[in-house]
Protein backbone atom coordinates (compact mmCIF):
# COMPACT_ATOMS: atom_id res chain seq x y z
CA UNK A 1 0.00 0.00 0.00
CA UNK A 2 0.96 3.53 -0.98
CA UNK A 3 2.56 5.17 2.54
CA UNK A 4 1.36 8.88 2.87
CA UNK A 5 3.50 11.56 2.17
CA UNK A 6 3.88 15.12 4.26
CA UNK A 7 5.11 16.59 1.05
CA UNK A 8 1.85 16.20 -0.59
CA UNK A 9 -1.20 17.53 -0.11
CA UNK A 10 -4.42 15.81 1.92
CA UNK A 11 -6.29 15.98 -1.15
CA UNK A 12 -3.40 13.90 -3.61
CA UNK A 13 -2.42 11.76 -0.51
CA UNK A 14 -6.29 10.44 -1.27
CA UNK A 15 -6.15 10.29 -4.62
CA UNK A 16 -2.79 8.19 -4.26
CA UNK A 17 -4.68 5.88 -1.33
CA UNK A 18 -7.57 5.53 -3.41
CA UNK A 19 -5.58 4.38 -6.59
CA UNK A 20 -4.52 1.56 -4.82
CA UNK A 21 -7.45 0.53 -3.23
CA UNK A 22 -9.78 0.42 -6.38
CA UNK A 23 -6.74 -1.62 -7.97
CA UNK A 24 -5.03 -0.72 -11.66
CA UNK A 25 -2.55 -2.23 -13.89
CA UNK A 26 1.08 -1.51 -13.42
CA UNK A 27 2.72 -1.61 -17.33
CA UNK A 28 6.17 -2.25 -15.86
CA UNK A 29 4.95 -5.54 -14.49
CA UNK A 30 3.18 -7.02 -16.95
CA UNK A 31 4.56 -9.09 -19.71
CA UNK A 32 4.87 -7.65 -23.48
CA UNK A 33 1.88 -8.96 -25.50
CA UNK A 34 -0.38 -9.06 -22.14
CA UNK A 35 -3.92 -8.18 -23.65
CA UNK A 36 -5.83 -6.03 -21.54
CA UNK A 37 -9.72 -5.08 -21.95
CA UNK A 38 -10.22 -1.58 -20.52
CA UNK A 39 -13.95 -0.65 -20.15
CA UNK A 40 -14.42 3.21 -19.18
CA UNK A 41 -17.48 5.31 -19.13
CA UNK A 42 -18.09 5.54 -22.69
CA UNK A 43 -15.94 3.38 -24.53
CA UNK A 44 -14.67 -0.52 -24.60
CA UNK A 45 -10.77 -0.34 -25.37
CA UNK A 46 -8.15 -3.76 -26.61
CA UNK A 47 -4.40 -2.80 -25.14
CA UNK A 48 -1.70 -5.00 -26.17
CA UNK A 49 0.94 -3.98 -23.94
CA UNK A 50 4.01 -4.12 -26.26
CA UNK A 51 6.41 -2.71 -23.72
CA UNK A 52 8.63 0.36 -22.85
CA UNK A 53 4.89 2.25 -22.06
CA UNK A 54 4.01 1.68 -25.73
CA UNK A 55 0.59 -0.19 -26.57
CA UNK A 56 -1.58 -1.05 -29.85
CA UNK A 57 -4.99 0.16 -28.79
CA UNK A 58 -8.36 0.15 -29.97
CA UNK A 59 -11.53 0.68 -29.09
CA UNK A 60 -12.72 4.79 -29.93
CA UNK A 61 -14.45 5.58 -32.49
CA UNK A 62 -12.96 8.48 -33.51
CA UNK A 63 -8.93 8.19 -32.53
CA UNK A 64 -8.16 4.37 -32.68
CA UNK A 65 -11.13 2.31 -34.65
CA UNK A 66 -8.43 0.16 -35.38
CA UNK A 67 -5.47 -0.96 -33.10
CA UNK A 68 -2.87 1.89 -33.22
CA UNK A 69 0.48 1.93 -31.60
CA UNK A 70 0.83 4.60 -28.92
CA UNK A 71 2.55 5.79 -26.47
CA UNK A 72 0.71 4.94 -22.77
CA UNK A 73 1.07 7.47 -20.14
CA UNK A 74 -0.86 6.63 -17.71
CA UNK A 75 -3.82 7.52 -15.48
CA UNK A 76 -4.99 10.39 -13.76
CA UNK A 77 -7.66 11.75 -11.59
CA UNK A 78 -8.24 13.94 -14.59
CA UNK A 79 -6.03 17.48 -13.21
CA UNK A 80 -1.95 17.44 -14.45
CA UNK A 81 -0.70 14.81 -11.84
CA UNK A 82 0.05 11.55 -13.52
CA UNK A 83 0.65 8.25 -12.08
CA UNK A 84 3.00 7.06 -14.77
CA UNK A 85 2.54 3.97 -17.10
CA UNK A 86 -0.46 2.37 -14.82
CA UNK A 87 -3.95 1.93 -15.44
CA UNK A 88 -6.32 2.54 -12.73
CA UNK A 89 -9.98 2.02 -11.93
CA UNK A 90 -11.75 5.33 -11.07
CA UNK A 91 -8.42 6.99 -13.13
CA UNK A 92 -8.48 8.52 -16.39
CA UNK A 93 -6.35 6.29 -18.72
CA UNK A 94 -3.80 8.77 -21.00
CA UNK A 95 -2.31 7.70 -24.42
CA UNK A 96 -0.34 9.95 -27.55
CA UNK A 97 -0.95 8.02 -30.54
CA UNK A 98 2.06 9.35 -33.16
CA UNK A 99 2.02 13.10 -34.09
CA UNK A 100 -1.31 13.60 -32.05
CA UNK A 101 -2.04 15.64 -28.79
CA UNK A 102 -2.86 13.34 -25.96
CA UNK A 103 -5.81 11.21 -25.36
CA UNK A 104 -7.79 11.11 -22.01
CA UNK A 105 -10.37 8.98 -21.72
CA UNK A 106 -13.35 8.86 -19.44
CA UNK A 107 -13.10 7.16 -16.15
CA UNK A 108 -11.89 3.57 -16.09
CA UNK A 109 -14.57 0.77 -14.75
CA UNK A 110 -12.99 -2.21 -15.47
CA UNK A 111 -9.44 -3.94 -16.40
CA UNK A 112 -9.90 -7.23 -17.09
CA UNK A 113 -6.72 -9.61 -18.50
CA UNK A 114 -8.49 -10.52 -21.94
CA UNK A 115 -6.45 -14.38 -22.55
CA UNK A 116 -7.41 -15.36 -18.64
CA UNK A 117 -10.55 -13.76 -18.45
CA UNK A 118 -10.28 -12.20 -15.08
CA UNK A 119 -9.54 -8.74 -13.50
CA UNK A 120 -6.15 -7.86 -13.84
CA UNK A 121 -4.91 -6.90 -10.26
CA UNK A 122 -1.08 -5.69 -10.46
CA UNK A 123 0.00 -4.55 -7.62
CA UNK A 124 1.87 -0.89 -8.80
CA UNK A 125 4.89 1.18 -7.14
CA UNK A 126 5.08 3.37 -10.37
CA UNK A 127 6.15 6.86 -9.20
CA UNK A 128 3.70 9.87 -9.85
CA UNK A 129 4.89 12.98 -11.91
Amino acid sequence: MYNVSPYLSDAINHNLVQSEIEGGVCLHEVPSETVLEVRTQNHLYTIVHKGAGQALISGHPEFCPEPLLVQIHGSTWGGSMLKTFYIGRGMRLEFQPPECLTITTSPVLEIREQAAGSAARVPCTAGVD
